[in-house]
């Protein structure tokens, strides 16, 4: 994948936030180019975009819950501020309802854990 920035910042390959229009536009051009999947990344931060995603493309779309999502639960758990097991799983939980097939996360091995219980 290759994606980070060799130098200078994100903002000279990664799209505006702000606008989901164009994110949108970015999946559809991905799907006429041949694209097999759609990742969005962050996942949490992209609810709205991982949900419009879903309703333009028949693609399967995937959630990327990356490092810093993740870290912010565990970080967050760690000073008593929150339920690490029920936070991970509402997480994860609202990217697959806001329509996401699949979900790359960091948690994937305590995710299975605590579902196992």
């Amino acid at each position: 994948l290759d994606s980070a920035p060799k130098e200078g910042d994100k903002k000279t390959y990664q799209m505006d936030p702000a606008n989901a229009r164009e994110a949108i536009r970015e999946v559809m051009l991905d799907e006429e180019e041949g694209a097999d999947w759609i990742l969005i990344k962050p996942g949490l931060p992209y609810l709205d975009i991982i949900r419009l995603t879903r309703e333009h493309t028949a693609l399967p779309v995937a959630a990327y819950h990356v490092s810093g999502e993740f870290a912010m639960l565990k970080a967050a758990a760690e000073k008593g501020w929150l339920d690490y097991d029920s936070c991970l799983i509402e997480s994860l939980l609202s990217m697959r309802r806001a329509g996401a097939d699949m979900i790359f996360t960091y948690g994937a091995i305590d995710a299975a854990s605590i579902l196992q219980r």
